[in-house]
């Protein structure tokens, strides 16, 4: 399975739920708090070509987005085989 990492802040609603998905499709990530970590948030800006919100999650060093778009992913049922997760 290709490598899950998130960028995330402590008091985010949508990052939470985020890592609550993963975790029920038993997927593994890294999670990385860029709170009020002001050249880590500059990093993921460069990341993930230039988004600013959090969470922004990556899939084998690709952004895919946020919740809503890994979501949406999923709903297509394209997440999965993106994330090269045995059984999909």
């Amino acid at each position: 399975m290709k490598d899950v990492t998130i960028y995330t802040t402590i008091s985010c609603p949508y990052c939470r739920q985020a890592e609550r998905f993963l975790e029920a499709q038993q997927v593994p990530f890294t999670n990385v708090d860029v709170t009020g970590d002001d050249a880590l948030r500059a990093k993921l800006v460069e990341l993930s070509g230039g988004r600013r919100t959090v969470p922004q999650i990556f899939i084998g060093g690709t952004p895919i987005g946020g919740y809503t778009d890994m979501m949406a992913l999923h709903q297509k049922g394209e997440l999965f085989p993106m994330l090269g997760k045995p059984g999909a």
